[in-house]
């Protein structure tokens, strides 16, 4: 039996379509809820091996892009979500389920001995929405979400993507205990060093996506689930000869093939 992935969606979501057909793609059955339906019966998180938080806008990211749906879980689901993931379970978070897990406790989670929000993502250095296409590189090998991944070219879709450490202290943390996951790059992998327009959002360290302490919660701006069949990408007529996937789909069969062996769904 394939493992089941749970795509969370509430009032301004439009990418949970893209979210569960990536992962069906990555061999998982997926089931798309709104928030009220876990708000009512929070032990339906109990039926999943996999839950994603896909991108839009939640709520008209009123007040600031993911804080209503994040106060939801922190008032209302934030033990379930906490044993879902001492489970061994994977959570990902992309673009505005980014914006919603860093307004939570979850991620990047206790660092530098502080614990609740210690990062956010905040406006563009730009002052605007930004949709394009972008380079990033992995770092570090703690993020189950990115194993076996090189430099990738994703698009990305945010207004408030810049990710903005607390302070230096937990900055330093993020490095020192392995949690940055990807980084926006140069074409040929290096870091972009803040310039824009390879760091499209000024983000601090280049930073584009980041893990929790298991490596089990990942988060990230740019958009995996746009890029799972290669004509998808913006220049595929001139790659050849062309890949059989997109490159975002990987991310996807990550959490499918761990799901798979450690925690023991779909044997």
């Amino acid at each position: 039996m394939k493992p089941r992935a749970l795509i969370l969606r509430a009032a301004g979501t439009n990418c949970d379509g893209e979210t569960a057909y990536a992962f069906q793609l990555a061999g998982a059955r997926t089931e798309s809820l709104h928030i009220n339906r876990i708000l009512e019966n929070p032990a339906t998180l109990d039926q999943f091996e996999i839950l994603a938080f896909p991108g839009g806008f939640s709520y008209g990211d009123d007040i600031a892009a993911g804080k209503i749906l994040a106060n939801q879980l922190v008032h209302h689901l934030g033990d379930p979500l906490r044993r879902f993931i001492e489970a061994g379970k994977p959570v990902i978070g992309i673009c505005n389920g980014f914006q919603i897990l860093v307004k939570t406790d979850l991620l990047p989670g206790p660092l530098a001995g502080r614990t609740g929000q210690t990062a956010t993502l905040t406006n563009n250095d730009s002052g605007r929405f930004i949709d394009r296409w972008i380079h990033l590189a992995p770092r570090g090998d703690k993020c189950i979400w990115t194993k076996n991944i090189g430099p990738i070219d994703l698009p990305i879709a945010h207004g408030e993507g810049k990710f903005v450490p607390a302070d230096d202290a937990v900055r330093q943390a993020l490095w020192d205990q392995n949690q940055v996951a990807l980084v926006y790059a140069n074409e040929d992998g290096s870091p972009a060093a803040g310039k824009s327009p390879n760091n499209p959002n000024g983000s601090v360290d280049d930073i584009a996506g980041i893990c929790d302490s298991t490596g089990l919660v990942f988060g990230l701006m740019p958009h995996p689930e746009r890029y799972v069949d290669p004509l998808q990408h913006f220049a595929w007529t001139s790659r050849a000869p062309l890949s059989s996937e997109g490159q975002g789909l990987q991310i996807f069969r990550n959490a499918v093939v761990h799901v798979t062996e450690a925690v023991g769904a779909g044997v």
